[in-house]
């Protein structure tokens, strides 16, 4: 079974920023969309930033502007970069592949550990 493994996450102060990487094994990354998800406490879990197949990339609202979700193939990661870190991005973050659900995306494996941001002064 595929293990989705998320790094990165740490203690950052309001400005600042954080490159979380998501890990999987058997190539899974390279093949499917990818998506980075966060969940805050007492909030459900969302989706932030999707890349798909073919190079199109999607940010929730609340991030948009400020992050950047790329593949690196040298590592065989996905990667979401976020700038100007605010308090409301402290979240548990996690990331899995994505299948199409009707108009939206759905995540289609069990989900990892995930990674902890904690932005705060």
């Amino acid at each position: 079974q595929v293990e989705l493994v998320e790094s990165g996450g740490g203690l950052v102060r309001p400005g600042g920023s954080l490159r979380l990487s998501c890990a999987a094994s058997r190539n899974i990354l390279r093949i499917n969309n990818v998506g980075w998800y966060r969940q805050a406490p007492g909030k459900e879990r969302e989706l932030v930033a999707g890349i798909f197949l073919g190079g199109r990339t999607q940010f929730a609202d609340s991030v948009k502007g400020r992050s950047t979700i790329f593949r690196d193939n040298a590592e065989n990661t996905v990667d979401l970069q976020i700038y100007l870190l605010k308090p409301e991005d402290t979240a548990v973050y996690y990331c899995n592949t994505l299948v199409p659900y009707g108009s939206e995306y759905r995540p289609s494996r069990p989900w990892g550990q995930g990674t902890q941001v904690t932005v705060s002064s």
